[in-house]
């Protein structure tokens, strides 16, 4: 198995790209060890020193360092971990966990969820995260942003900037955009 990396906007972040699909729906973020438990990939990855968060994404695996923690100690211990991973047959999430409920939307909010997934999510993708619509309320949406996004330093310019304007340009009753959590 040949597993890329690539560098992503976030210093604390690399892109771990295993050339098989990691995430056949959804992506998820796991920010601590504890919350990783259902995910044999992650607490896998959660077991190497200096590493502070994990997320999955459709094709790619980003995960977050410590700051004292470099990047050349860690990165073959990360592409060692994920490689014995795929290798061992396990599944990367435990089945029984995607509960997701459909809620009524109003027609805006279907156009801003569509409007993030068609273009946003794979530009964010593409930098190693992902950008959640959490909610609308009051003309103002707001947005979870995960993996190489979470915590990276150009994020607040990619959301006021890049999917502030975009979203005002084509829903009108947005006024603002701001990160949630």
């Amino acid at each position: 198995m040949f597993i890329q990396t690539e560098a992503t906007p976030n210093p604390s972040t690399l892109k771990f790209l295993p050339g098989c699909e990691v995430m056949t729906k959804g992506t998820v973020d796991f920010v601590d060890p504890t919350a990783a438990k259902r995910s044999p990939l992650a607490t896998r990855l959660f077991a190497v020193p200096g590493v502070s968060s994990v997320f999955l994404g459709f094709d790619f695996v980003t995960v977050g360092k410590d700051g004292a923690t470099d990047w050349s100690v860690l990165k073959p211990q990360i592409l060692a971990a994920i490689m014995e991973h795929f290798s061992s047959g396990q599944p990367v999430i435990e089945a029984g966990d995607d509960a997701q409920s459909d809620e009524e939307e109003s027609d805006v909010v279907r156009q801003i969820r569509e409007l993030i997934e068609t273009r946003v999510r794979p530009a964010v993708a593409q930098d190693g995260g992902d950008i959640i619509f959490r909610s609308f309320e009051d003309g103002i949406v707001y947005l979870h942003l995960q993996g190489a996004c979470s915590g990276c330093p150009s994020s607040s310019a990619t959301l006021k900037h890049g999917i502030e304007n975009m979203l005002k340009y084509y829903v009108p009753e947005v006024v603002a955009v701001q990160a949630a959590d």
